[in-house]
């Protein structure tokens, strides 16, 4: 691919002296620059990779979804996973913006080798790793560029090129500055050297050989082989304020830090062209290209991107002050890379999902459908896989953040709370009722007294068709005959009595041979007690929850129930 033609000698000329009165106070030259970024000593075919976001706003589930793929990728080949922050656009960068980021990928466990692994502390030789702290490396290559006739000054106001951009929507003609449009393509050096005398500001802009009319072949690691047109347009390089543009910085910084693949956000294989020329024009290997397409969401029987500014669940704290483990978010991430992750994980229950090989190809093309129903599944599944003491220790923690009350409740008695968690944990058919920690309150906050005294149970609803004799004898029979120490066993046998005694059917079998002969069987028994005792018509195994509790608020809790008949 053609990136400029080669100067005459006067041109030559002129562009070393436009060059040299570019930026006079940058003392580096690109020699310099290239001997203070060693070769990397990897073996071959050893993968370099890197995840280099802006902090100028929340971190995207999809920003997540990319730094995965990209540290994986690496890792897996024993190759090296760097960050790198792209903070030159200072207008919409946010506070705390670099923390969030680095606080992110630790959360997720997405290990950095390079870059700000931890906040405030780079690691690396290949430093420094935020884009703002780099200007004069861009400066020194722009002007590189300018020298050698690939790059010129654009002097162009916000106003001329809105009126450019305007003519062009009038004639209906494609929008850019290329061709006949790029009005400071051509300008002599005299008018430069004044320009730049009269402190008039610039912008460094590529000067493109490419003719749009053309078209490239790209191989793409993650879209495989497309048609591409070449670049012609005149980007800018460097803006007024002497920072890169995205274009103009990564490819340096690529080519400096030694990156061999960049998986990217889709909304960048059009530029690819482009940034294949800018290599090319700096006589540089390009790195092979990856671009994932956005996370999609259905929207009616259509589908969409998954949007930063309608959809809560783009942003990354959502999943935390729901309380999502981590993990489950990782598991899920990885289902959506690689759809034969679900099965690997069904065949690898306990295994950490590192151990899963990730394919690039297997990657979907046109963007995984965001489900938030299957990330619950998925996130039951890995806190049904829990001890009773790491989900109780991750319940805190999570409390302790978004909610400080309930932690307060919960830590009174962390034996206790431990308890609350290992029922029906370690058996062949776990529980499963909690997706998030933010579900606790709700499924069982009733093991708190402070937060079931605030419930109303609202037993009509919950009993219909029960009498309320039936159901009070069920609370006086059972207030009676309860003993704490009865096994399980033990335990049924006395709620079968009384069941029978009122005339329910003992067992299901038996209540199916003969309806007309009950008011129903032994399950509507438990019912009225898990009611009463819970709030809830579902709930884990109740003689585990009654074992938990203990008789006193066993006994109190049907006794309430009694005086509220």
């Amino acid at each position: 691919m053609q990136a400029c033609k080669a100067p005459s000698a006067f041109q030559k000329y002129m562009q070393n002296n436009i060059a040299e009165k570019l930026f006079p106070e940058v003392k580096l030259t690109s020699q310099e620059i290239e001997k203070k970024y060693p070769l990397r000593n990897l073996p071959p075919n050893v993968p370099v990779t890197r995840i280099a976001p802006s902090p100028t706003g929340f971190m995207h589930i999809g920003g997540i979804f990319a730094a995965l793929i990209s540290e994986r990728f690496a890792h897996q080949k024993s190759g090296i996973f760097y960050l790198r922050i792209e903070d030159t656009d200072k207008k919409r960068e946010i506070e705390g913006g670099v923390e969030m980021i680095v606080r992110a990928l630790q959360k997720y466990g997405i290990k950095v080798d390079e870059g700000e692994a931890e906040i405030g502390k780079e690691i690396g030789d290949f430093g420094p790793y935020k884009q703002s702290q780099r200007a004069d490396i861009y400066k020194t290559y722009a002007s590189y560029l300018v020298e050698r006739g690939l790059a010129y000054l654009c002097f162009c106001s916000a106003g001329q090129l809105e009126e450019t951009a305007k003519k062009q929507g009038e004639l209906k003609i494609r929008p850019g500055y290329y061709g006949e449009w790029a009005n400071c393509r051509e300008k002599g050096e005299a008018e430069v050297l004044q320009n730049l005398a009269d402190k008039k500001p610039f912008a460094v802009r590529f000067k493109s050989a490419g003719s749009f009319n053309k078209k490239i072949a790209i191989n793409d690691l993650i879209k495989g082989k497309k048609i591409l047109p070449e670049n012609d347009l005149d980007v800018v390089l460097l803006k007024s304020d002497g920072l890169p543009t995205y274009h103009f910085a990564h490819i340096i910084d690529d080519h400096l830090m030694q990156t061999t693949h960049i998986l990217r956000g889709d909304e960048w294989f059009s530029s690819l062209p482009l940034h294949l020329q800018l290599f090319a024009a700096m006589g540089w290997q390009a790195p092979l290209y990856g671009h994932i397409a956005p996370i999609q969401k259905a929207e009616g029987a259509s589908r969409r991107k998954l949007s930063k500014r309608k959809d809560p669940e783009a942003n990354i704290e959502y999943y935390e002050k729901d309380g999502y483990p981590p993990s489950a978010i990782i598991d899920y991430l990885l289902n959506l890379a690689n759809s034969d992750f679900e099965d690997w994980r069904v065949k690898n229950l306990t295994a950490n999902n590192k151990e899963f090989v990730l394919r690039l190809e297997k990657i979907n093309q046109s963007g995984a459908l965001f489900d938030l129903i299957k990330l619950q599944n998925i996130s039951k599944d890995f806190i049904a896989k829990m001890t009773a003491k790491e989900a109780s220790e991750m319940a805190s923690q999570w409390a302790l953040e978004y909610e400080p009350a309930l932690e307060k409740i919960m830590n009174k008695d962390r034996e206790y709370l431990e308890k609350i968690f290992n029922i029906e944990r370690g058996l062949n058919h776990q529980r499963k009722d909690i997706a998030k920690w933010s579900d606790i309150k709700e499924e069982f906050g009733y093991f708190y007294e402070e937060i079931f005294e605030q419930k109303e149970i609202a037993w009509p609803k919950l009993l219909p068709g029960i009498e309320i004799a039936d159901i009070k004898a069920v609370l006086e029979n059972f207030s009676q005959t309860y003993e704490p120490a009865d096994n399980q066993e033990q335990w049924f046998d006395k709620v079968k009595e009384i069941a029978v005694g009122l005339g329910y059917a003992p067992d299901l079998k038996t209540y199916k041979k003969d309806q007309q002969n009950y008011k129903g069987y032994v399950a509507d028994i438990a019912k009225i007690l898990r009611v009463f005792l819970t709030g809830k018509i579902v709930s884990p195994n109740l003689y585990e929850i009654m074992q938990t509790m203990g008789d006193k608020i066993v006994l109190s809790r049907l006794k309430n129930g009694i005086k509220c008949l």
